[in-house]
């Protein structure tokens, strides 16, 4: 299989699932806000995507199970895929104007669906991706799924404003048939499954995960890496529905600007992370993304209009992307070849549930604070954060035996 053949294949996938999360975490904050939802309530719905926090507890099952005819991991990722062209389909057919709840509920269950569709998806990233390909294959996977969250977090919101809510959930399951053909058309290698993950029960391979040396500081270092951002953007959206702009509006900046910028960042991300070690990109852009996070002050304050808050969204997007895309390479290394699913899985769960927290408490900080003080002190404790990921680093925090 080629290099150009698995970055393809993971590109489609990865945007497959930037599709419906894509909209589901920057567009439906911006429609709830129009509705006149509470800042509050907007920072809770983070809630909806437990299924992303709790996805290790059946990961080690995606792992072991898998169709030896279909592929041990297109046995799980096709039939997911469909299920979520169907969910599309049917949000296409719930009016939000009418019964809310039924469409929170049903973001809920395609939630479970991508998370269980990521696992294997993951799964088969770590197989097909030798360790000299990670760094641009993430930064690829970044990519795409930056380009289904342009697709569906920028552009989608302004087909809402132009032709409605089923047209627009209508055009998003088709992006979902696009993205699927390539997977449909993989024959992927037979593989015999690891006698561990036969043998082992999946409290097993949880605790062999946690078990190696550095795993727990590794997880706190993926904690501090991601929180503090994730409790600055959810009131992004709502900020600026505050600040006047219409759902078309946030729709444009957030998927020409930002969207664009965070799938060029990928991109860079993935390039750079080979060129200046793993480690060195994690914190080098790590920082690069704490500044441009704090510059959403300025258009919070009033300072600088449309052109402040186009600048705050791309640079933000760009180094988001490039923070990320070192991150899940470390995260990749850090697998074990026989529990490559249940190890990524872990790791992204931690950062999921990071993540959450963060975002549902950002409404209540947003409330207390003001925008101002909310994006002054998300910035000054991502800042305390990245020099405790600097020291966890020096400190070798990572799983000793597989990180380069």
């Amino acid at each position: 299989m080629t290099r150009s053949t698995k970055l393809g294949l993971l590109a489609c996938l990865y945007l497959a699932q930037g599709v419906p999360y894509g909209f589901f975490t920057a567009g439906l904050p911006a429609v709830m806000r129009q509705r006149g939802i509470s800042l509050e309530d907007i920072g809770l719905t983070t809630l909806l995507f437990l299924p992303w926090a709790l996805k290790f507890l059946w990961a080690p099952f995606v792992d072991r199970a898998g169709g030896r005819r279909v592929g041990r991991r297109r046995a799980w990722i096709l039939p997911l895929q469909g299920l979520a062209i169907g969910l599309m389909v049917v949000l296409a057919f719930i009016e939000p104007d009418v019964d809310f709840a039924a469409v929170l509920a049903v973001v809920i269950v395609v939630n479970l669906v991508s998370a269980t569709q990521d696992i294997a998806t993951d799964g088969l990233a770590v197989d097909v991706l030798a360790p000299s390909e990670r760094g641009l294959g993430n930064g690829v996977q970044v990519a795409g799924y930056r380009l289904g969250m342009i697709l569906s977090g920028g552009v989608l919101l302004m087909v809402i404003d132009l032709l409605g809510w089923r047209v627009a959930f209508l055009l998003m399951a088709l992006q979902l048939v696009f993205a699927t053909l390539p997977i449909a058309a993989y024959r992927e290698p037979p593989a015999e499954r690891p006698s561990l993950e036969r043998s082992g029960s999946a409290l097993a391979a949880l605790r062999g995960h946690f078990a190696r040396p550095g795993a727990w500081a590794w997880a706190l270092l993926l904690v501090l890496y991601k929180s503090f951002d994730a409790l600055a953007n959810p009131m992004v959206k709502p900020l600026m529905i505050d600040l006047g702009y219409s759902v078309g509006d946030v729709g444009a900046i957030i998927g020409a600007g930002g969207s664009v910028a965070g799938l060029l960042g990928a991109l860079v991300g993935g390039w750079a992370v080979v060129r200046l070690g793993r480690r060195r990109a994690l914190i080098v852009f790590g920082l690069l993304q704490v500044l441009a996070v704090g510059t959403y002050v300025l258009p919070a304050a009033g300072v600088g209009g449309e052109a402040a808050m186009w600048a705050s969204v791309v640079l933000d997007n760009f180094f988001g992307s490039t923070a990320t895309a070192a991150l899940f390479t470390l995260m990749m290394d850090a697998c074990r070849p026989d529990h490559a699913a249940t190890d990524y899985t872990v790791q992204a769960s931690v950062v999921v549930v990071a993540a959450g927290v963060a975002g549902a408490l950002s409404g209540y900080l947003a409330k207390a604070l003001g925008f101002v003080g909310h994006f002054t002190a998300t910035t000054g404790l991502s800042l305390l954060g990245l020099l405790l990921v600097a020291w966890l680093l020096r400190r070798g925090a990572a799983p000793r035996e597989v990180v380069p």
